[in-house]
């Protein structure tokens, strides 16, 4: 099939970028090195128009044909391989005509002769290499492909890419079909008849909709229960990972209700340890393992330790949940005795705690734990439900305003016909008939014929395969490679859209194009997986884009069984088996770090890794050996035991070809002061980490793009040196959660004119750098400044907003953190403002008149604290009483707005005039008193609302939601009740 085609494009057009910059640089080479070089770039270009054609055959290819791609992709890596040792141990000639330079040019020269040696040899044999596999083709009679219609990328993205995102808010989805069902569940599982706990089992087969109906489950009755936690398990999850997960998601769960860390709590982030690092770690582990005999005693330990362990997470779940009424959702269940040891370990209150359980298996579902228990069987849909649902999916593929809407006529009845009622082929159908907006009835009928010929049609896991094969065989060569690095993050895990993205870029897989930027044509490759159903949006950031994502676990599978056979991406530790077609490990992701996984990595060669991604801890990891040299992305991120395992960070310097580099969330302290040896180092994240200052030496990362840091929740900051500005001027995009003080002047800032995004947690009061502030603002604005956040706890920043001679117009997305009770004039200008936060700002309804003049304002969110803000905490208070402290929303005004938040720890009389806010679809209050809420009934678009009471309600809190209750059930709109007492 295609499938070598993909990724063995992506991998010569990531080398021919190497080659081109490597012969357009001086090196000091052995005679006759660069000649060869030349050839290699020659004969790789040729071989990649030849796999181009490849891929825009209609027909599949023959045993020969894939053999031959897979050698064109094998010697590709291995040239990739030489050319990063190459520039790893070589620097450039030295230039100049004077003496010195000459000198040094010598001792260079005679320096690096023994490495030049080899490197000439082994460019010789590479050579040699790419003419055998050349020449190869012609001797086993790869013959030339049928010219066919060209499948590049260019069609499918002309129309994407130069238009904006739709702004979509995910609300919760109910499933098609069943809602009826679905209403007596809910009373079921949030009913305080019954204070026992209790357990749904949802059962059916995969694809039938398990997932999506326990999902809307959860988030539509999570409010009722002030512990939950959603965890997904598979066939080979050890039971204490799944409880260690709902451990620590209950911990994160307290975190955001109480807005404060949580003693001994471990993030989603956190979930992982991070590998300990490199060169010198590996001694250590060596020098280990050559102290270590196999013994049983050894074993005995081990399994001791486990139980210990297992003892701890149960007590430790008791702790946590006993005294509370949680709801847990545990996702694909595979075995009995898998639900038997997580049941065990949770107590049975008597609070009306629930569990939901999902599961394929029936004998699992009825596994008979508790007294209080309720089955529920997925049925596949009916022909009208399959009809429906497949219409709701094509709409929502649509994910830019350019994507053309597909007519009715041209799609047969036989697309959702032939999936035979399960929703996951529907979906997948409709993502590929969105992708797909020329293509006639006749076609489709074509392609439903090829796929399940009449009368047969989808009904089991494994012939779903054919459709999503299918789909996968027509994606573009590039969004084949996108897609199959989507199994690096394990089952169940949400992606973030922005991590994924810039691990795209670091990898190479995307490139301008047609002038667009790399960041432009990532987000369209996002973009074109979303509407294809690849990938599906599970969280959406409130400036309405996609914030993380999930893949299907059947189409999860189908991508990791798919890579593993082009050696793309090595899995360990996941839910299925990889094929092992080669002993060179690309790139490595370490999904679990048992001791039994520990021992599958051992056994590999992971010299050649260049991309190595963590989700679990070190304790039994034993690397044979790893080539700090050539590895371009190392993704950390919510790993731990940087100190406990005192690994030695200063190592992770040494991978000069470092391109992408996450810490984030990890419990590491300081970078080294050699961290500016990362020439190549695009992405530097340090977010949620006690990293609190970059070294010096962080002024010479020459090609830096993104450095994040600090903490946005606790506002932590990092301080940036002032050296950053002799090296990052012309490549930093973005600079997020830093210091503003003397160690880095306000004024330095106008130098990054190519800052689309600037976020300054923690600013010093100086009227100087306020000036300069302003004025640096002032400047960025004209170039491509589109994100602004600014926490000024002084507030004598922000009041001076107003002075500022001309305003960010380009401004997308503005947080401002400080005590505004008067709005700059300027802000309704700013047309193409889409976010809009204003933390510690007056909620005045003449503030609301100005903002209601932002035409393109999607989202808007007011924010008080009382321990942020006294003096704010004591106007709303001063007004509880005054019915002239009402606030009204105005008519006619905010034509955009989706999502309007407000948190307050005081609540004055909320009005909404009619025809405010039209498209209003989302409404969060938060509060610990509300005095009123008049108007709700107005808002005709509006489908959720939250209110979430602080603490216990007082009386007056309680009148105003009990009328709510009363006239909810004629709404259009759920009402969510979320009333915590502490």
């Amino acid at each position: 099939m295609e499938l070598a085609v993909g990724a063995s494009q992506a991998t010569i057009k990531s080398l021919l970028s190497k080659l081109g910059t490597l012969l357009a640089q001086e090196y000091s080479l052995i005679r006759g090195v660069r000649g060869d070089i030349q050839f290699i770039n020659d004969e790789l270009a040729s071989m990649q128009a030849f796999l181009s054609n490849l891929g825009h055959s209609n027909d599949g290819h023959d045993d020969q044909t894939e053999d031959w791609m897979k050698q064109v992709r094998e010697v590709a890596y291995d040239i990739e391989d030489c050319i990063d040792d190459f520039t790893h141990s070589l620097d450039p000639d030295r230039r100049g005509d004077d003496c010195w330079s000459k000198f040094l040019a010598i001792l260079d020269e005679i320096r690096t002769c023994w490495p030049r040696r080899n490197i000439a040899a082994k460019v010789s044999e590479l050579k040699e290499r790419a003419r055998d596999v050349g020449d190869r083709r012609g001797r086993y009679g790869v013959s030339n492909p049928e010219p066919g219609k060209k499948k590049g990328s260019l069609d499918v993205y002309s129309a994407a890419e130069h238009q904006e995102t739709t702004r979509r808010l995910v609300g919760i989805k109910q499933p098609v079909g069943v809602e009826d069902d679905m209403k007596e569940l809910e009373k079921w599982i949030i009913s305080d008849d019954n204070k026992k706990l209790g357990v749904l089992s949802i059962f059916g087969f995969g694809g039938v909709g398990k997932t999506t109906a326990a999902m809307a489950l959860y988030r539509k009755c999570g409010v009722n229960f002030n512990r939950r936690a959603m965890v997904t398990v598979s066939h080979s999850t050890d039971p204490d990972s799944v409880l260690k997960d709902i451990l620590n998601k209950v911990k994160e769960n307290i975190v955001h209700q109480q807005g404060q860390d949580s003693t001994g709590g471990i993030s989603e982030k956190n979930q992982a340890a991070a590998p300990q690092s490199m060169i010198s770690f590996l001694q250590k582990i060596m020098t280990m393992l050559c102290q270590i005999s196999p013994c049983s005693r050894n074993q005995e330990d081990d399994r001791g330790a486990s139980n210990k362990e297992h003892e701890a997470i149960k007590k430790d779940l008791q702790e946590q949940l006993e005294k509370n009424r949680y709801l847990l959702l545990i996702d694909d269940v595979w075995s009995s005795s898998t639900w038997q040891t997580i049941r065990n370990c949770l107590p049975k209150n008597d609070h009306g705690s629930r569990v939901i359980v999902t599961t394929r298996f029936e004998a699992v579902a009825r596994t008979s734990l508790v007294d209080h228990q309720h089955f529920y069987k997925m049925q596949f849909l009916s022909s009208e439900d399959a009809k429906e649902l497949f219409r709701k999916s094509l709409s929502e593929s649509r994910v830019t305003e350019s994507s053309r809407p597909i007519q009715d006529d041209k799609v047969p009845d036989r697309v959702w016909e032939m999936c035979g009622g399960l929703p996951l082929p529907i979906v997948t159908m409709a993502g590929l008939v969105a992708s797909k907006p020329h293509t006639d009835h006749t076609e489709w009928i074509q392609v439903c014929d090829s796929l399940f010929p009449e009368p047969q049609v989808c009904h089991k896991p494994e012939e779903f395969m054919r459709i999503i094969n299918y789909c996968y065989n027509v994606l573009p060569s590039d969004l084949k490679t996108c897609s199959l690095y989507l199994c690096i993050f394990p089952k169940g895990r949400k992606i973030s859209r922005k991590r994924l993205i810039r691990r795209w870029i670091a990898e190479g897989f995307v490139s301008e194009k047609q002038g667009l930027s790399v960041e432009d044509v990532a987000e369209t490759c996002f973009n074109q997986l979303v509407e294809r159903k690849i990938i599906r949006p599970v969280e959406h950031s409130s400036d309405g884009r996609v914030k993380s994502c999930q893949v299907h676990d059947m189409v999860l599978e189908y991508i990791i069984s798919k890579a593993g056979e082009e050696n793309f991406v090595t899995v360990v530790g996941g839910p299925w088996s990889m094929p092992t077609r080669s002993n060179k490990v690309r790139r490595l992701s370490l999904q679990s770090t048992d001791s039994k996984r520990a021992k599958e990595a051992d056994l590999m060669n992971l010299s050649h890794v260049r991309s190595l991604t963590v989700f679990g801890r070190l304790d039994h990891l034993h690397f044979k050996s790893f080539k700090t040299g050539i590895v371009q992305v190392l993704d950390l991120e919510g790993c731990g035991g940087f100190e406990e395992n005192r690994v030695s960070v200063s190592d992770i310097c040494k991978m000069t070809l470092l391109k992408y580099l996450s810490l984030r969330g990890t419990d590491i302290r300081k970078l080294p002061s050699s961290i500016g040896d990362l020439k190549y180092l695009e992405t530097l994240d340090v977010r949620e980490t006690k990293v609190r200052e970059l070294p010096p030496s962080a002024g010479q990362l020459e090609r830096i793009s993104n450095i994040l840091g600090g903490n946005k929740r606790t506002r932590e900051a990092l301080k940036v040196p002032k050296e950053i500005k002799k090296g990052t001027i012309k490549t930093l995009r973005t600079l997020s959660g830093i210091e503003i003080e003397g160690s880095v002047a306000a004024s330095d800032l106008s130098y990054f004119t190519g800052l689309r995004k600037l976020a300054i947690y923690k600013l010093h009061k100086s009227d100087q750098m306020f000036k300069d502030l302003l004025s640096s603002v002032q400047y960025l604005s004209g170039y491509y400044l589109q994100t602004l956040v600014i926490d000024d706890e002084s507030s004598d920043f922000l009041n001076r907003l107003d002075s500022m001679s001309s305003h960010p117009t380009d401004l997308r997305a503005l947080e401002l953190a400080g005590r505004l009770l008067k709005l700059p004039n300027w802000l309704p200008s700013l047309d193409k403002l889409i976010k809009l936060t204003l933390s510690a700002t007056a909620l005045r309804t003449d503030n609301l008149v100005l903002l209601s003049r932002l035409v393109s304002l999607f989202s808007l969110t007011f924010s008080v604290s009382a321990k942020q803000d006294p003096t704010m905490a004591a106007i709303l208070e001063k007004n509880k009483s005054d019915s002239r402290g009402q606030i009204f929303v105005p008519a006619g005004g905010f034509g955009k707005l989706k999502l309007l938040r407000i948190s307050v720890p005081l609540l004055p009389p909320l009005n909404f005039s009619r025809m405010a806010t039209p498209h209003l679809e989302r409404l969060e209050l938060s509060f610990k008193r509300l005095e009123g809420l008049q108007g709700v009934d107005k808002l005709g678009n509006l489908h959720d609302v939250v209110l979430a009471v602080d603490g216990k309600a007082d009386e007056q809190t309680k009148r105003v939601l009990e009328g709510l209750k009363k006239s909810s059930p004629a709404r259009k709109y759920a009402l969510i009740i979320n009333e915590h007492h502490d």
